[in-house]
């Protein structure tokens, strides 16, 4: 048990800061829908196939333009995307209403870049992963640890005094009424970063490999990017094969030869992006393939369903209450426990210096 002990503190003293980082950041980024100040946020959703073929047109006729994240019920405009961090909001008649040429220009990017990168890209990826697989120890461990004070439990939510043993005893039994909801933030948090990790919690649902190979995408190769591409055709295309779906994001090749990419949701997908996918030829607009995500492996639609219940994506205010709970009692057990261990720890013991007695000659 000392043993444990130690790993629990030690590991929180190092990893600690991260994790307070993204609970922080993570619960930001619940609320970004009231909080971005661009006009047209509130606008009623215009999903109609004539209005999004006609925008979709005019939009991507914008010069270096290589996808847009279409408009939604919870926020009304169009996302395009250039090249190098730029991007626009645009109504949903295509008028340009906000533009930025990096990421830092827009606070909801670069809040998002950091909860989901840490500005470091896949490396970054990888530590956020270590740290939630941290945070799952975090949370074992601590309800283990806790079992020997329950006797002691007293729920405050602020320490009594910003004493080390205050507020290693507010730790301990915050942490225990919190450690469910810090469970699910953090499996669904990691499940997102490794692959490996979000197979071994949706194996309950269905044989790994048959899981993996559903969440791979298929490779469709196709001839270059056309001058002109029929997007109304594709749209139509795809409004034929999934009639009840909603568009939701349209991504042009990022190299010659990959296919022109349109996802959409169904109405009973969680997924806020959906996973029903269209794949076209770039140069002729022809369908290479689709996929029905309603379709696939039990496996692979019980993964789909880790981010919306991370992100808040259901479950309306009720849901998005909780998280706000899980994100701040993040936030506030993990830079406490790093202030008391890298700050606060116990000074070493003063030894009581003996007097010698003389003796006598």
């Amino acid at each position: 048990m000392k043993l444990l002990d130690t790993l629990h503190r030690w590991t929180g003293g190092l990893i600690g800061l991260v994790l307070a980082l993204l609970g922080l950041s993570g619960t930001i980024l619940l609320y970004e829908h009231l909080w971005i100040g661009v006009p047209g946020t509130g606008d009623p959703l215009r999903g109609d196939l004539a209005t999004v073929a006609a925008t979709t047109e005019k939009l991507m006729a914008a010069p270096g333009a290589q996808g847009i994240i279409y408009a939604d019920e919870r926020f009304g405009l169009h996302q395009m995307r250039f090249g190098d961090g730029a991007g626009a909001y645009a109504s949903q008649s295509g008028e340009i209403v906000a533009r930025w040429a990096s990421q830092w220009e827009r606070p909801e990017l670069w809040i998002f870049d950091f909860h989901h990168h840490l500005f470091a890209g896949d490396s970054g990826e990888w530590v956020i992963g270590i740290a939630g697989l941290c945070g799952l120890f975090f949370i074992i461990s601590g309800v283990i640890l806790w079992w020997r004070t329950r006797r002691t439990f007293q729920l405050r939510l602020w320490p009594k005094r910003l004493s080390r043993p205050s507020i290693v005893m507010h730790h301990r039994d915050l942490g225990i009424i919190v450690a469910p909801l810090l469970l699910i933030s953090v499996v669904t948090g990691t499940m997102m970063i490794f692959r490996p990790f979000a197979l071994g919690v949706v194996s309950p649902f269905g044989p790994v490999a048959e899981t993996a190979r559903a969440l791979d995408p298929p490779k469709y190769k196709g001839g270059p990017l056309g001058e002109k591409p029929d997007y109304a055709a594709m749209l139509t295309e795809a409004r034929r094969r999934f009639p009840d779906a909603e568009f939701r994001i349209l991504s042009l090749p990022r190299k010659s030869g990959d296919p022109i990419m349109l996802r959409m949701r169904q109405q009973a997908e969680w997924l806020p992006n959906g996973r029903s996918t269209l794949w076209f030829d770039a140069a002729t607009g022809e369908v290479l393939g689709a996929r029905d995500a309603l379709k696939l492996a039990p496996g692979a639609q019980a993964f789909n369903m880790a981010f919306p219940i991370h992100a808040s994506k259901v479950g309306g205010w009720v849901w998005r209450t909780v998280l706000t709970v899980s994100g701040l009692s993040l936030t506030l057990l993990g830079s406490l426990t790093v202030w008391t261990f890298w700050f606060k720890r116990p000074k070493p013991a003063k030894r009581r210096v003996k007097k010698a007695a003389l003796a006598s000659t």
